[in-house]
């Protein structure tokens, strides 16, 4: 019975209480009470802490939403572990870590690159397309991007055009067309080699690379294929010169064999070159004690002699001088 007489169980039960549910209400009204007076604790505390905050930080704290701080404290170490990773340039190794991770998973369930077939590399060994395409031993079909792998291939001087194919569920199939090596360009005493279109292949020569065309100047590496072919044209001329130097970006010299400087004009190259040729086969031009011939003028053959031959010239004219009689005096 409780203080007004009633009786504190329902009329339902026709029994008296069971022992068990008796102990579990002495056991549970302990509990409560301690939960009761923990909440009237905590309500205190915090109705204590209220009145010590600014008000706006109370109506702040009202608004927003359960575990609010937790997230913002998640998201401020997130934020800090963001921003050191990019202030310390380190997002490349995050992101490689990343895609070494996603590869080891792919190839630990069957998709490792197991064959690997390359066809139309001739300058460029199997380990360098690899490496130009960005394929590696890490690498797994399943997430090798095609695409990127052949614009990486593409991006190689080397590499006129590119095709990857991914043959499921472990082969790799690439097809290249190599540019050629053409002529070797020096330019500000750097010497390179050259495609066709004036594309740099290498800033170096390797000894394979040594017998071909040297092109000198500015400009002339995308001008050279059109003017070399011209010169093949004349193989009397093209034999004996060492090297073709475009000067001022307009017109062409040729450097011969034995160092003699050959002019030519900027218009009319094939006549010039023609009768450069024909003056050899007849002549013996290239022959001679001269430094240097000069065909710009349209209308005349210049040569300039070498030291000894201007000398022995000089010395031959003045034996043809004829002597002054002594009654001229």
């Amino acid at each position: 019975m409780d203080g007004g007489g009633r009786l504190a169980r329902s009329l339902r039960q026709k029994g008296p209480q069971s022992e068990q549910t008796t102990t579990t209400a002495r056991r549970a009204a302990p509990r409560a009470a301690r939960a009761a007076d923990r909440s009237r604790r905590m309500s205190y505390r915090t109705a204590a802490q209220d009145e010590d905050m600014p008000r706006f930080l109370v109506q702040l704290q009202r608004q927003l939403p359960r575990r609010f701080g937790l997230f913002a404290t998640l998201f401020i170490l997130l934020a800090s572990l963001v921003l050191g990773v990019v202030k310390g340039n380190h997002v490349d190794d995050v992101v490689s870590t990343l895609s070494d991770a996603r590869n080891a998973a792919a190839n630990a369930v069957g998709f490792r690159i197991t064959n690997v077939a390359i066809s139309g590399r001739k300058q460029l060994t199997q380990d360098e397309v690899l490496a130009i395409g960005g394929v590696t031993g890490r690498s797994s079909l399943l997430f090798l991007d095609a695409a990127t792998v052949r614009d990486k291939l593409k991006s190689s001087p080397w590499i006129a055009d590119a095709t990857v194919l991914k043959l499921y569920p472990g082969q790799l199939q690439i097809d290249i067309t190599e540019r050629k090596a053409f002529a070797l360009w020096q330019q500000d005493g750097a010497l390179s080699v050259i495609a066709e279109d004036g594309a740099v292949l290498e800033p170096w020569v390797s000894r394979r690379f040594t017998s071909l065309p040297l092109v000198v100047g500015k400009g002339a590496a995308t001008r050279a294929k059109d003017f070399l072919t011209l010169l093949a044209q004349y193989p009397q001329v093209r034999s004996a010169v060492k090297a073709i130097v475009f000067v001022g970006e307009r017109r062409w010299n040729l450097r011969l064999a034995d160092g003699l400087d050959v002019r030519l004009p900027e218009a009319g190259l094939e006549s010039s070159l023609a009768l450069l040729s024909k003056l050899d086969k007849e002549d013996r031009l290239f022959s001679r004690d001269i430094t240097a011939i000069d065909l710009r003028l349209p209308d005349r053959v210049t040569v300039r002699l070498s030291d000894d031959a201007g000398k022995a010239r000089d010395e031959l004219l003045k034996d043809k001088k004829p002597k002054r009689k002594a009654s001229d005096a």
